[in-house]
């Protein structure tokens, strides 16, 4: 399992806003899962009229192969394979009148649907 924290590196494989960080943690403490050891699950998978599409869960702990990023307080996994469509991402919460949410903000992606629920690299 590879390790990256804020402090640790210069350039971290997803970096975390704090916004998104402290949305994720309060959701997590709603679950009662320990925020120690539990994190955001952030991955890539077919789908989406561009192709590929991002998706979320909370996970009670990383697998052996996932990079684990921990910034603000929140550990985020990522899987290998999904970490090659994502590396340098950076993951937000916006919240707002038009509607809150997670939005990750993608270097790899060459393009986009006009959702923004899935692109291309």
């Amino acid at each position: 399992m590879s390790t990256e924290s804020a402090t640790g590196s210069d350039e971290a494989a997803v970096t975390v806003t704090p916004e998104a960080a402290d949305e994720a943690i309060s959701l997590l403490e709603g679950e009662s899962m320990d925020t120690d050891v539990a994190g955001l699950r952030l991955f890539v998978q077919q789908g989406g009229c561009a192709g590929l599409s991002y998706g979320m869960r909370f996970d009670g702990e990383p697998e052996d192969d996932d990079t684990v990023v921990e910034q603000h307080g929140l550990r985020v996994f990522v899987d290998p394979a999904s970490m090659n469509y994502i590396g340098g991402a950076t993951l937000d919460y916006e919240g707002g009148l038009q509607g809150a949410g997670f939005n990750v903000e993608n270097p790899n992606a060459s393009s986009s649907c006009g959702c923004g629920e899935s692109f291309r690299t």
